[in-house]
């Protein structure tokens, strides 16, 4: 789906092209390029429309049709699964133009830009050991939607953003467990409880929180902290008294004692 400022009425009256076939490129005006390359865009002829607006702001560096340019460049990097392209562009526009009215969508659409590049991470959480993962792109898309609803909480795409930011966190949360189970199989007791911890202390209200408390409580088990662990227990029981490692970390302080 296009973004709603491509579905408004064009910018410009079409009859103005009329009977300018004839006329040779380098003759077109910001206008003639502007309304190719948004015919471009809309037949989904994206590389077509890259060039049209490659060539627009070449030609015509300044204008609303050239500021224009830069904003469905980035929507069209973004669509060709261009992300780093659809980044870079929309934080250029962020730069110049700080006061556009559109300025929200360039925040959002460079959220959604990070957010494509989260896939592949999120492909990767149950198939790859922690040291081959790589969290940065979520981490960096969250940053982004995080920026968009704290500059413009009234925009209309914030709704979404703290959406997407919701998922990310859990996703994040998720991954920061995984770590620290990775940690545990190992037997590396002084990192698995500091990651877990890390999980309890930066990802509250996360469905991770419950396997972090557990995970902390086993590895302060294995480490003689018998205290703290038992302190996991008590919040892991309180707060999610139906997870099945409260059992078995019951069963590791009972074994210990």
């Amino acid at each position: 789906m296009f973004p709603r400022y491509l579905l408004a009425p064009t910018l410009l009256a079409l009859g103005l092209l009329a009977g300018c076939g004839t006329l040779n490129r380098d003759d077109w005006s910001a206008e003639r390029y502007y309304e190719e390359a948004r015919e471009a865009m809309e037949s989904e002829r994206y590389q077509t429309a890259l060039e049209y607006y490659q060539e627009l702001e070449s030609e015509y560096p300044y204008g609303r049709y050239a500021e224009q340019a830069q904003l469905d460049m980035a929507y069209v990097y973004y669509r060709t699964s261009q992300p780093q392209s659809a980044i870079d562009t929309a934080e250029r526009f962020i730069e110049m133009h700080p006061r556009h009215p559109q300025v929200d969508y360039a925040y959002y659409l460079r959220g959604l830009a990070a957010y494509g590049q989260n896939r592949s991470f999120l492909n990767k959480l149950f198939n790859q050991s922690p040291d081959e993962r790589n969290p940065q792109g979520a981490r960096d898309a969250f940053r982004h939607f995080a920026e968009l609803v704290r500059e413009f909480p009234e925009s209309d795409y914030a709704g979404d953003a703290i959406q997407r930011m919701i998922h990310l966190r859990n996703s994040l949360g998720r991954y920061e467990v995984h770590v620290a189970q990775y940690y545990l199989d190992r037997e590396a007791w002084v990192a698995a409880a500091d990651r877990a911890r890390y999980v309890v202390e930066n990802y509250d209200r996360t469905p991770a929180v419950a396997e972090a408390l557990a995970i902390m409580g086993q590895a302060y088990v294995r480490l003689g902290e018998t205290d703290l662990a038992r302190d996991a227990l008590s919040v892991l029981r309180a707060n999610h008294p139906e997870h099945e490692g409260i059992g078995e970390l019951e069963q590791a302080l009972a074994d210990n004692d």
